[in-house]
């Protein structure tokens, strides 16, 4: 049994503080069987941190998208008619009740908190707890999906530190940010999404940078030799604690270095 103290404990000792701005990619049976489950664990990070801090977690929704991966394996062996008919039935993204899907119960408990603040994305939502929560989650705009008008770009304004918590590289969101870095003009794509502006639920289209997380495991290999990575162990799940800044910096060097143009 991993006891909140426990974890509290764990935490301190990878280096998590007082104040920080935290984001956490999580799994939460990485941990072990954790007294309280979900609500522990962010209970426990929230401790952690303290009343000063922010906790920070990705509330995608990607499943809301007729242009991402979720929806083509939803589909697949679908008829054009079933397809035609799932489409129909997709509901709109609703930042009060639309549940996360393939981020993990630690974000959804996050997300249902009642003190906590989500930004609009209908695709790529964030959701944050704590005092500088409105600053971070505000402005999300319907158009950029995780760059400068996304609350990654929020987060690397404060400084902030990722947790991933159980999980990889691949899960580093950060990553995506230096996407938009890297080069003047990175590799873009169309994307839909569906939405109600009040009006009514309606088909919503952008064009945004392609992304692309397939090398974000290399990338992130990289980055730890270099020295800048706290590592250990919460409760039972390996834990590597880092500058999103950091992280953002050296994969921006990294895809201008080893992407095509």
């Amino acid at each position: 049994m991993v006891t909140n103290d426990r974890l509290i404990a764990d935490l301190a000792a990878l280096g998590v503080e007082y104040g920080q701005v935290l984001l956490v990619h999580s799994s939460l049976r990485s941990i072990g069987h954790v007294e309280g489950g979900a609500g522990a664990v962010v209970s426990a990070l929230r401790g952690a941190l303290g009343p000063g801090g922010t906790l920070v977690v990705p509330t995608g929704t990607s499943a809301n998208s007729d242009t991402s991966a979720h929806h083509r394996a939803t589909i697949a062996g679908m008829s054009p008619d079933e397809v035609a008919a799932y489409r129909a039935r997709m509901p709109p993204y609703d930042p009060a009740t639309t549940p996360t899907d393939a981020m993990g119960r630690i974000p959804e408990h996050v997300r249902t908190l009642r003190e906590a603040l989500r930004s609009a994305h209908p695709q790529t939502s964030f959701a944050a707890v704590g005092p500088q929560a409105g600053e971070i989650i505000d402005g999300h705009a319907r158009d950029c999906l995780l760059g400068e008008r996304s609350p990654l770009a929020r987060l690397y304004d404060t400084g902030a530190t990722v947790l991933l918590l159980g999980v990889g590289y691949d899960r580093c969101t950060a990553f995506h940010l230096a996407e938009y870095r890297y080069t003047r003009r990175p590799p873009r794509r169309t994307y839909r999404a569906v939405v109600d502006d009040g009006d009514g639920r309606t088909w919503y289209a952008f064009e945004d940078v392609a992304l692309d997380d397939s090398d974000f495991a290399v990338v992130g290999a990289a980055f730890e030799r270099t020295g800048v990575v706290r590592i250990g162990r919460v409760g039972q799940a390996p834990a590597r604690l880092f500058s999103l800044p950091d992280a953002v910096g050296y994969a921006a060097r990294w895809f201008a270095a080893h992407r095509l143009p």
